[in-house]
């Protein structure tokens, strides 16, 4: 029988492997959807500017306070709308990158399993 990388071709470590292989495609599948419905809120500026997002990275909200909204400093508040958003992405992110390490016990950049 024909080895690959170390693995026997023709045995039963390659089915172990491969069943190992679905099993974790269908835990990081799960953990995509799971992470991908929870919810992340940044708030910056004492509150002054509060962003809900997906882990999916879609927004669901922004809430500007009346007192953020000064028309002398638009530049403030566009400041403080993008620390915000990058924030409440950051957290996403964090958050997807914790649960696929778990999953895949830290071997990021697994190609075909979509992250």
């Amino acid at each position: 029988m024909g080895k690959f990388n170390g693995f026997n071709a023709g045995g039963g470590n390659m089915q172990q492997l491969m069943k190992q292989a679905q099993r974790m495609q269908q835990e990081v599948a799960r953990v995509q959807e799971e992470v991908g419905n929870a919810e992340f809120e940044s708030s910056v500026g004492g509150g002054a500017v509060k962003v809900t997002i997906t882990g999916a990275k879609e927004f669901k909200s922004i809430n500007i306070s009346p007192d953020a909204v000064d028309p002398d400093d638009i530049e403030m508040l566009q400041d403080l709308i993008l620390s915000a958003v990058n924030e409440a992405l950051r957290m996403a992110e964090e958050a997807m990158e914790t649960e696929m390490n778990k999953v895949t016990g830290g071997m990021g950049g697994l190609g075909g399993f979509g992250f």
